[in-house]
């Protein structure tokens, strides 16, 4: 069955499976039903992929500072409220505080950081998770993964075109349903993870639910630090031409990363040797 034939499968009206699931079911890439070009000038394109690229390396970076950095080291002639709409688009976050990026509604739900000097020894005990901007050959879109601490392995991920809560909660119980839940689910204060939708799904499965301080990306870092391996072992190398090589190209990442890629830290063993090495031990 043709790509085209099974999106005329997908019924977004049908309740009783979320769309993410309809994809999951006929093994359609939903990125590939969802995919449309972000509307944003090629300029636009070019500054988000030099900022993407430097935010990397300096994610102390503000509005400000990185406004300096295009302006005088990369040629482009950006003012700051350019700058900041982009980072509100990228789902950018400095490690400083700063002014309503990602911003929680009031009526959302807050919880305290439960990771801060909690020794973490096996797995499942602690998730992470985060949404990234993944640049494109033309356009971009968002990617949303699930880390588990102990063993660097990433559990769950998709990509999309959007960044809503929705998106995240079907991918959040998708993994729970392939890998049990985890003790402790920590993410940051992003409105997608103080929702109503996202924090009843972890509430039903009950997780203790963990928030980053605001300005504290570096809490979260596990899931940052794949961010970078992803966009400079892969995406940089090789910039995805659509929605379709997207998902393609981080499906053969993240088998590499969990099966291959060994990591100083795991004591040079893969990802997937640290969890079920301890999974067996446990059982």
């Amino acid at each position: 069955m043709s790509r085209d034939e099974k999106r005329g499968l997908v019924c977004p009206s049908y309740k009783k499976m979320s769309v993410y699931r309809q994809c999951k079911v006929i093994e359609l890439p939903r990125s590939s039903y969802y995919f449309k070009p972000k509307g944003e000038s090629l300029f636009n394109l070019q500054v988000m992929n030099a900022i993407d690229r430097k935010f990397l390396d300096c994610p102390f970076y503000g509005v400000e500072r990185m406004t300096d950095y295009l302006r005088q080291d990369v040629g482009y002639f950006v003012g700051q409220k350019r700058v900041r709409r982009l980072y509100k688009l990228m789902n950018l976050k400095t490690i400083h505080p700063k002014k309503n990026l990602s911003k929680a509604n009031k009526a959302d739900y807050k919880f305290p950081y439960l990771l801060r000097n909690l020794k973490v020894e096996r797995p499942a005990q602690v998730w992470q998770a985060d949404i990234t901007y993944i640049p494109m050959f033309k356009g971009f879109m968002y990617m949303f993964a699930i880390i588990d601490v102990y063993s660097r392995k990433i559990m769950g991920w998709d990509v999309s075109n959007t960044m809503n809560a929705e998106w995240c909660r079907d991918v959040l119980v998708d993994t729970i349903q392939r890998h049990g839940k985890p003790e402790i689910f920590n993410t940051d204060q992003g409105s997608q993870f103080t929702s109503e939708v996202f924090v009843k799904a972890l509430q039903k499965n009950e997780v203790k639910i963990s928030m980053d301080g605001k300005g504290r990306a570096l809490d979260n870092i596990y899931i940052e630090r794949f961010w970078g391996s992803l966009k400079r072992e892969k995406i940089y190398l090789n910039p995805p031409n659509g929605g379709v090589d997207l998902y393609k190209q981080v499906k053969d990442y993240v088998h590499f990363y969990n099966t291959e890629r060994r990591h100083k830290s795991l004591g040079r063993i893969t990802p997937d040797e640290k969890f079920y090495q301890e999974i067996k031990n446990v059982s």
